[in-house]
């Protein structure tokens, strides 16, 4: 396969941005797109020139770093894969493919197609964990779980944290994200003691960064993992009751 690609190059947060035409010959359908990328890369390098920075680490769908927008969509044209899933054979040959970054102002590029997340790190640590007391592990089946709720728990577990939900929103939020990361805490019964404070504080923290959701739905659409919307509504209902609970402790006014 020969294909053509425009990538947006950046040298820096405060550079101007540009697209640059590249040309990716002997391409094989069976390479993955980040694989691709690596054989620019190498022919570039010995060019002389500067490689495309993006970011990958796993290759795997698991570690969630591998985020690019592909011909508009968050991590390319085929459902439910992240981009280093992505193989060459879902283009044909002498396509021309636009590459940028994710464009979210939570987002900001670092250079070229490398953005940085670290807002997403900000919201798990206003409350993405449960505090438990030091010592032994206590035995696996030691805490019933209603099946139901661990399949549930399970299912916001999958977020791998790609971004691709906010870049995907003309909002830019984050909701998804912060609901699955909240939800698979709070479904379950270790995370009942501090689900109400856990999700006050990682909303009102994610509202520091990112837009606000109007259920739009685009952000499920582009989900490399699935998660569903029920989430977010799950987690806007222990939010309301986070809030009044807040209020109340502190002699607040409803």
């Amino acid at each position: 396969m020969n294909l053509t690609l425009k990538v947006w190059r950046q040298d820096g947060p405060a550079a101007a941005g540009r697209f640059v035409m590249y040309d990716a010959t002997d391409i094989s359908p069976d390479m993955s797109f980040l694989e691709m990328l690596d054989a620019v890369n190498e022919q570039l390098i010995s060019e002389g020139q500067l490689p495309i920075e993006f970011d990958h680490d796993c290759r795997e769908g698991i570690c969630g770093t591998c985020s690019l927008m592909i011909d508009g969509i968050p991590h390319g044209p085929q459902l439910s894969t992240a981009t280093c899933q992505l193989h060459m054979r879902k283009f044909a040959d002498g396509d021309t493919i636009t590459i940028e970054p994710w464009r979210a102002a939570g987002f900001p590029i670092v250079r070229d197609l490398v953005v940085d997340r670290s807002a997403f790190d900000r919201i798990i640590e206003a409350g993405g964990f449960i505090s438990v007391a030091t010592g032994s592990a206590p035995d696996a089946n030691l805490m019933p779980v209603p099946q139901a709720a661990a399949e549930a728990a399970m299912d916001a577990a999958a977020c791998i944290g790609c971004g691709a939900c906010v870049a995907a929103c003309p909002n830019g939020a984050a909701q998804l994200f912060t609901a699955a990361k909240v939800s698979h805490l709070n479904l379950l019964p270790q995370g009942q003691p501090e689900r109400l404070m856990r999700t006050v504080n990682m909303v009102d923290t994610m509202e520091e960064y990112f837009g606000s959701c109007t259920n739009i739905g685009e952000c499920t659409t582009a989900c490399p993992k699935d998660i569903s919307l029920d989430f977010i509504a799950l987690m806007n209902r222990d939010y309301v009751r986070g809030k009044v609970k807040q209020r109340r402790l502190t002699g607040q006014r409803a």
